[in-house]
This record gives C-alpha cells, structure tokens and sequence, in this order.
C-alpha cells in the first residue's frame, strides 16, 4: 500500500527527514512513533501531498505521490493532528460539504454521509454545529471526514490528541474496526496504544528510521528487558556489593527507603534472569527480602533506548 524509498526533506541547511525507506502493506495498521521534531509530521505530509519532498519517491496503491498526485490522493484518508473544522456549519452539512469536494455526487456523498456518522458514532450530533461540540466529537467529525470518500488508505497523526482516558479507548475501538477494511498508520504519542492496536511499528528519531518491526520483537531485542528491582532490608552497600558479584550482572543502583528497606534496581545482560540467585543471596545472608521482580519491558523502553540522546 506504501513503498517510500530514500524519501529526503531539506530546509535550508536543515533535513527533517533524511533518506528514509519503509513499506506498509495492506491490511496493516502501523505505528509511525517519534519524539517531537524527529520528523514524523513532516514525513505524513508528504505522503498526503501537502509538502514537496527534495528527493526520493514513494507510492500510495502503486501510484506516485508526486507525479500522479491526484490519483494517489483519491486513496488517502488524512486526519492531521490539529483537525481543521468549519466552526459555523452543522456535522451533517460539512460532512456532505467535504464529500463533495472530494469528488461524489450528491446520491454517493448522502450515501457515504450517513455511513460515516454511523461509523464514527456521531448520530446523536449530526445537527449540532461544530463549534458546540466537546473535543472527542470534533476528532470523531475529523476521522469521519478522512473516511468520507471511502479511501483505502487512513493515515491519522495524532488520533486521541487532547483526549481523555474514556475518549481516547473510544477512538481506539473505532480504529480496531476501521483496520478490518483499511490500513491504517497512525502517528501517536500513546505508546500503549500502539502496543494494543499496532501489527508493526516504524520509529523515526532525527529525520532517520531507528527501528521497524513487530512491537514484540522489537521488545525482546532491547536491554531494558535486563533489568530486575527487589527490596531489601540490609547494609545497601553490603547487598549491592554481593549482588555486583554475581554472574552476568552489569550495574547495581539502591534506592533508600523508609524504616531501612532499600529498593535495589539490578541491571544485567539481555534475556538474563537473576531472581534465582539474587534469592539464594537474601536467603544465605539472613537479608529480609520483601519483593523481587523481573522488570517486564514495554514498548516505551524500546522507546526511549532508541531515541534517548544520552
């Protein structure tokens, strides 16, 4: 559904995006993750046709987004993160009013009209005007315009900005289900989000792609899994210097806390799991011993281990 290759960027002497390639098949729903300014928005807008690239290509349903914008456009449902609205019409008319636009006759706009408020679940405001409605409303009015012309490509930056927890697991579920007869790339801060919804994920730091897989896989391969806390009463010095002892071990932190417990975060080599003889220590040594777990990494520590700049 979407090829890019070397696709490049340039302000002046600054590149936004610098060189990328990725794919996206049909069917997929993936995640496009990066920290603010590692050119994620610049690169949806050149998908979407808003922004020229300087150099590269790319392809939506086999046609190029530059030499045959038009067509490729036709296959693009794009929600931006700030969803521009006209404040002063009804949810109705400036649905039929953006179908038209885009293309449908009077009969297929009614048609698609209706199908989206039902879809986006915004029958009970279809009268309303849009400045009266509260902000999940106006994203659902944003996503139903992306859908109106039936694309077969959905490309959402920032779904559930501004959301509260209620609304933002509303418009997941609508995702979910659009995903059954779209693809999908969603650009999001919400990271468990993306773990729940997402089939891969692209993740872009300073205009580059860092990583590109499943969010399990690339979950297994991150060092954050290494990591193992456990709470202890004892000398902190004493216990961190027995554990630093211990096989495969990299680097042990305490963390004081109240009535002389300690809280000990203990790094050691990816895929290793040191609870076992981290026990047999408290267990020779006499060291009460209140809590021991292996940290379970999510895709926020793939996150932040590919885009931290320390």
């Amino acid at each position: 559904m979407i090829e890019v290759n070397q696709l490049t960027k340039r302000y002046a002497r600054h590149e936004a995006v610098r060189g990328i390639s990725f794919s996206v098949k049909r069917g997929e729903i993936v995640g496009f993750l990066g920290p603010n300014g590692a050119g994620k928005t610049t690169t949806l807008r050149m998908l979407t046709g808003y922004l020229p690239p300087t150099s590269g290509t790319a392809t939506i349903a086999d046609f190029d987004i530059f030499r045959q914008s038009i067509e490729a456009r036709r296959k693009i449902g794009y929600m931006p993160e700030n969803v521009p609205l006209y404040e002063d019409m009804r949810v109705r008319e400036y649905l039929k009013f953006r179908a038209q636009l885009k293309g449908l006759s009077n009969s297929d706009s009614r048609r698609r009209v209706g199908d989206v408020i039902d879809t986006c679940g915004l029958e009970g405001v279809r009268r309303k005007m849009i400045k009266t409605l509260s902000k999940g409303y106006r994203q659902r009015v944003g996503l139903a315009d992306a859908l109106v012309h039936d694309p077969e490509l959905l490309i959402l930056d920032e779904p559930t900005n501004g959301l509260d927890p209620n609304q933002i697991r509303q418009i997941r579920e609508l995702i979910r289900q659009l995903a059954v007869t779209h693809t999908v790339l969603v650009s999001t801060h919400i990271l468990s989000e993306v773990e729940m919804i997402c089939n891969r994920v692209i993740i872009i730091d300073g205009g580059v792609i860092k990583a590109a897989d499943t969010p399990a896989n690339l979950i297994n391969e991150m060092r954050a899994a290494g990591r193992i806390q456990l709470e202890i009463q004892a000398d902190p010095e004493v216990v961190a210097g027995a554990i630093n002892r211990l096989e495969k071990v990299k680097k042990v932190t305490p963390e004081p806390m109240e009535d002389g417990w300690t809280r000990f975060t203990v790094w050691v080599d990816s895929g290793i799991d040191s609870r076992e003889p981290i026990a047999h220590l408290a267990a020779q040594y006499g060291w009460p011993l209140r809590s021991l777990f292996r940290h379970v990494a999510t895709l926020e520590d793939v996150f932040v281990e590919l885009t931290r700049k320390d």
